[in-house]
């Protein structure tokens, strides 16, 4: 049953562009707006009263090294909603998921190292990760949207030794089934290499999927893999920066003990609400995740209907849909031509990788009525 306490309702677009984070920031008057991985739904009441209350209390001073009760709310979470074990002492506060991936790499990963993922990729892999003194590479995707595997095997034998698993795949939305993680696992593992398993969209797995955790996976996951999360897609406080990398293995744990301190780059109030969000946003987020699965219904009718051209496959997790729109003949950028003509903002293809000529990324984490309007555009900008 519904949540009568949980309100979704989206503000209009004028009073969405009052806001400065970036996904709505910058954009001319009347732009519709659906590109960065931000909900437009109001916050958890959870997490907003967390946060009210730390600022009446005047709480923003620098985050702990070592904050248990935000460790002990993950491992309750993680355990509740996602079938994870967690053991508390081994999650280490980190300000978000790319630094901790940064960072990871810099440890594992002689300079000049090769660090391979996935292709299309979330754009900060090719843009952030070479900050880390490693170059990048993208293993594209097989046509069915799974990790091709002979591909990684022949990578790992050439020398990559670190390996980044967005699950859910950020910017398909696929959840990758078991059996796919346990062959990879087997791969990294039998060549000595490390998986740093992005999982920040976890919370976000939809109806008719299931998710399972990296460090749930296998020995061999657990002896080569770290894991890392955060509240910040789930409930939509990213700019709060606070994020969790999770270990389950000695040599694993040995390799965490070597980085720097990276809790002082991240934000108290960040700590305080994943803290909420983590014990008391259950309800909040089940409402959100239904009304994701039927904006994710709708947007594929309205495809369907006046977009037929534009091919995708329903993401199983994530509020991002993949749409492939090279039969339109709009080029590489198809997301130009809809934001000139049709003045609605998508990600484009391009960012994600060489695999994403032609693509377009939309974010359907806000209203049916701006799902509906948004495509009303796309199509008459055709």
């Amino acid at each position: 049953m519904p949540d009568p306490a949980v309100d979704l309702a989206v503000p209009d677009v004028a009073t969405l562009q009052r806001r400065r984070s970036d996904k709505w920031a910058g954009w001319p008057e009347g732009v519709h707006a659906l590109t960065i991985a931000e909900m437009d739904f109001p916050l958890a009441p959870a997490v907003s009263a967390a946060l009210h209350a730390a600022v009446d209390r005047h709480d923003l001073g620098y985050a702990p090294a070592a904050p248990a009760l935000l460790r002990n709310a993950f491992a309750g979470f993680a355990a509740r909603r996602l079938g994870w074990t967690v053991d508390p002492d081994q999650v280490t506060l980190v300000p978000d998921v790319m630094a901790g991936l940064i960072e990871l790499c810099r440890v594992l990963v002689e300079p000049g190292g090769i660090v391979a993922f996935a292709s299309p990729a979330y754009p900060p892999f090719y843009r952030e990760l070479p900050e880390a003194g490693v170059r990048t590479l993208g293993i594209p995707l097989r046509p069915d949207g799974s990790f091709d595997l002979d591909r990684l095997e022949q990578a790992l034998a050439d020398g990559t030794r670190v390996v980044i698993l967005a699950n859910p795949h950020n910017p398909t939305g696929r959840v990758l089934p078991r059996v796919e993680l346990e062959a990879l696992a087997a791969l990294c593992d039998l060549h000595g290499a490390w998986v740093l398993a992005d999982e920040i969209h976890a919370p976000l797995v939809l109806p008719g999927a299931v998710h399972t955790p990296w460090l749930e996976v296998s020995a061999a996951a657990r002896r080569c893999g770290f894991a890392l999360t955060s509240a910040s897609k789930a409930f939509n406080v990213a700019g709060l920066k606070a994020a969790l990398l999770v270990t389950a293995d000695a040599a694993t744990a040995e390799q965490v003990a070597r980085l720097p301190d990276l809790a002082d780059r991240a934000g108290l109030l960040g700590v305080v609400a994943a803290e909420a969000a983590f014990t008391s946003g259950d309800g909040w987020l089940d409402e959100v995740l239904a009304r994701l699965d039927a904006n994710r219904a709708l947007l594929g009718e309205l495809l369907a209907d006046r977009l037929a051209d534009v091919s995708w496959t329903p993401p199983e997790g994530t509020f991002l849909a993949w749409l492939d729109c090279r039969r339109l003949g709009l080029g590489d950028d198809p997301a130009r031509h809809f934001l000139e003509r049709g003045r609605v903002a998508l990600s484009p293809g391009l960012d994600y990788g060489p695999e994403g000529a032609g693509f377009v990324r939309l974010n359907f984490a806000t209203s049916p009525e701006l799902v509906t309007a948004a495509v009303d555009r796309m199509a008459s900008a055709i």
